[in-house]
């Protein structure tokens, strides 16, 4: 009975062939301009060209303005409604988007119902070209080559931003905004922020960077390029370190936990049966003792870790729990579905309820109190709902991956990571709405979703676009089969 509660709770027996069967929305798009794909030489190069819009996403977003991003993201929305109604064979519809659905509906009537509807209406705008970037993402990576791909023009633009934030750390630069306490003892430390203008910003832009890489070591073939995910890996830890942002260390922490348990969950099948039992609680030791030893005679980091148990002794601590606290009165005064979406609706409101000194706040620097605050208790609650289904699906997928032994699981694993990192980053930041992390984002869950194997397809066959395997793995397949 508990089995069957927790499928249904996480969708596992959703069937997209009955949907796509008894859906209306489905029959009024799905293949309207089916007789339009053959002879169109745009569809017929759709994949390359939307891993083209999706690149240019994620290779302009830490350079570029909130504008040109927005406007790529309108690109990727308009080219994915294109490919969805010239193509009736596969939408790529997973759980994932399920609740991504729900979560949407439930923000668009906070938007309609909300105090300052023309605020919240832009904010509904951005939120649905984030979902309409998902989309798109969910739906070409189902591919491994374009997967490998985009991951692979990320990890450079991120090398980029990483190479100029040690540029900066080096000679020194200029902070463009009071980021640490003027009385503390890390006053005169250099905080860099290379290209993305904010250190807060630049530790959530590369807790991803960071999984992904090491990610890469062992999914990316020949020895330059695994020297290359090496270096990428150093130089993305050593930049998101020299932010001093705590928030930041925190999500790498969670990031980079994440990413050992399931690297030893997936390499626990070749260890001896009598060292498999001990694997586990060795490296939650080990990983203990490494922070215990980092906090205790790394000073800088002993300093940094301090200021978060000094409360309002901190500026940086007292701005948030002002902020904080001004956020619950407006969750009080709108407790069922929030004030509508977007900075813009939150800033309208939050002036009524702001501590005096404390009138000016981006956020909730909290994801789940902006979720809160903006969409109420149903809207965090199908947040929270969506995750406990793409961590499923993720687990669901590694376990298929494993027992596959596709490398393929290396990229599923980082992205699991990445939502852990972001996630936990996030509960005391807000940098998680700034375009150049929320895409980083939305592109981890669409890779959990990619994997996704429909309950009625038994078994994972080489040729379908839901399959795990690479075509470049095939002769690896073939050496181990013999």
């Amino acid at each position: 009975m508990t089995n069957l509660v927790w499928q249904q709770m996480t969708l596992r027996t959703l069937r997209p062939s009955r949907w796509r069967g008894s859906s209306f929305l489905y029959r009024l798009l799905g293949g309207s301009l089916r007789s339009w794909r053959p002879g169109s030489w745009l569809m017929l190069q759709s994949e390359p060209l939307g891993v083209a819009l999706v690149a240019l996403v994620f290779a302009l977003a830490p350079f570029s303005s909130t504008s040109l991003v927005g406007v790529l993201m309108m690109a990727c929305g308009a080219f994915w409604l294109l490919v969805t109604v010239s193509d009736d064979s596969n939408w790529g519809f997973t759980p994932i988007h399920v609740l991504l659905l729900a979560y949407w509906g439930i923000v668009t009537v906070a938007t309609a119902l909300s105090p300052v509807k023309a605020q919240a209406f832009s904010g509904w705008v951005k939120l649905t070209l984030f979902l309409l970037l998902f989309a798109l993402c969910a739906k070409i990576l189902r591919s491994p080559r374009w997967r490998s791909w985009v991951i692979t023009i990320y990890l450079h633009a991120a090398l980029v931003v990483s190479v100029y934030g040690m540029r900066q750390w080096y000679f020194g630069v200029e902070a463009l905004a009071t980021w640490t306490d003027p009385t503390s003892e890390m006053a005169s430390v250099t905080r860099v922020y290379s290209y993305l203008g904010n250190p807060n910003l630049l530790a959530g832009y590369l807790i991803p960077a960071v999984v992904f890489s090491l990610a890469a070591i062992f999914s990316w073939r020949g020895w330059l390029p695994k020297a290359l995910a090496v270096v990428m890996a150093i130089v993305n830890s050593a930049c998101l370190v020299a932010t001093f942002s705590r928030g930041g260390w925190i999500g790498l922490l969670a990031a980079g936990f994440a990413m050992v348990l399931l690297l030893v969950y997936w390499w626990s099948v070749k260890l001896p049966p009598k060292v498999r039992p001990w694997a586990m609680p060795a490296v939650l030791g080990a990983s203990g003792l490494v922070l215990v030893a980092a906090v205790l005679f790394v000073e800088p980091v002993r300093m940094r870790v301090a200021s978060i148990f000094v409360g309002r002794e901190d500026s940086s601590n007292n701005f948030r729990l002002n902020v904080w606290a001004a956020v619950l009165d407006m969750i009080r005064a709108r407790p069922v579905l929030g004030i509508g979406p977007g900075n813009d609706a939150f800033r309208e409101i939050y002036v009524q309820f702001a501590r005096a000194k404390y009138q000016d706040a981006l956020g909730a620097y909290s994801v789940l109190l902006e979720i809160l605050v903006e969409a109420g208790a149903i809207g965090l609650l199908s947040f929270l709902w969506l995750l406990l289904v793409t961590f499923d699906r993720g687990w669901v997928a590694l376990q298929g991956l494993r027992n596959a032994a596709s490398r393929e699981g290396y990229w599923l694993m980082a992205a699991i990571s990445t939502i852990c990192g972001l996630m936990a980053h996030g509960l005391v930041d807000t940098v998680w709405y700034r375009p150049p992390v929320q895409t980083l984002w939305w592109l981890a869950v669409a890779i959990v979703a990619s994997y996704y194997n429909p309950p009625e397809e038994t078994s994972f066959s080489q040729n379908s676009p839901f399959s795990p395997f690479s075509e470049f793995e095939e002769d690896e397949r073939l050496t181990i089969s013999n």
